[in-house]
């Protein structure tokens, strides 16, 4: 790990301390190969219940929490519309887990060099700590969006509180990411007018 001689030993020690967060970012890689397992699993499932493998649909039935008087007899559009909507789920949380763990350790940890590779992510390029925490905003409020979706569709197996809790939270996460990107808007404003009259 690089550090900088010219740094007194306590400094150092300081500044070399942001490595202890590359076995946080390793363990968030091994819980995305996970996703990919378990997205993989539940798709097998879904192509085997379309082909009337009734093992694999009652696994789907009890994966999803959907809620009948028997399993039936078939793959029906709820059935696989709260399948899909669970794998369009996992495919958000992943993309969340790159933007954390690239975003995380490009910002926090060390540079990864990756300005002339034809595969940098757009948004790697003008990342920071205040649009790091906007993207990862928006990203929660996705995955809750389709939380909320999957509940509704399902409405018949939930309660009107559990309905309506989910509903608040969702609201909550919105006004906060709306809250996050307003002030850094203002800070960023405060910030340019600071460097203008300078000038």
């Amino acid at each position: 790990m690089p550090t900088d001689p010219q740094l007194r030993p306590l400094p150092r020690l300081i500044f070399a301390s942001r490595w202890l967060q590359l076995p946080l970012y390793i363990g968030l890689i091994l819980a995305q190969a996970i996703y990919v397992f378990q997205f993989w699993t539940e798709l097998l499932h879904l192509i085997e219940a379309a082909f009337g493998d009734k093992h694999a649909l009652e696994l789907l039935v009890k994966s999803i929490g959907y809620r009948a008087e028997a399993v039936p007899d078939k793959l029906n559009e709820t059935i696989l519309m709260l399948v899909v909507l669970g794998l369009i789920d996992v495919v958000m949380i992943s993309n969340l887990l790159i933007m954390v763990i690239v975003g995380g350790y490009e910002t926090f940890v060390s540079r990864m060099n990756l300005d002339r590779h034809p595969d940098q992510p757009e948004w790697l390029g003008h990342v920071n700590a205040s649009v790091l925490k906007v993207k990862l905003g928006l990203s929660i409020i996705g995955i809750s969006s389709i939380h909320l979706l999957k509940t509704f569709i399902n409405a018949a197996n939930y309660d009107e509180k559990m309905l309506m809790w989910q509903t608040i939270i969702h609201v909550a996460f919105l006004l906060s990411a709306m809250a996050i990107a307003y002030t850094d808007r203002l800070l960023d404003l405060s910030a340019h007018g600071a460097e203008a009259g300078k000038h």
